[in-house]
């Protein structure tokens, strides 16, 4: 099933972003070659493809995982949630309806 996760920026996070980005987009590209990523981004603060230093609200991903716990146990060892990045992360099932 897939599954969405949500992770919210803490304030002032943009170099803690930065920092961990490679490790964070590793484990993204992992999921896209076995076929499981759907999408994924971040969310700008500013309306503007480069925010520049308004850094960004968040990121989302949206994954497919045999379960909610195992879509959850995924998120919670991301680089951006254990070096302080996310203030929050929430995970919710997803049904796809299109394309």
């Amino acid at each position: 099933m897939w599954y969405v996760i949500l992770g919210k920026d803490a304030p002032d996070s943009l170099e803690k972003r930065l920092a961990a980005r490679p490790a964070h987009l590793q484990r993204l590209q992992a999921l896209s070659e076995e076929g499981r990523l759907l999408l994924a981004g971040p969310l700008p603060a500013v309306d503007a493809e480069d925010p520049g230093p308004a850094g960004y609200l968040g990121s989302v991903v949206v994954a497919e995982f045999d379960s909610l716990e195992a879509a959850r146990a995924w998120a919670e060892e991301d680089p951006y949630l254990r070096e302080g990045v996310f203030r929050s992360l929430e995970v919710h099932p997803f049904r796809r309806v299109l394309p």
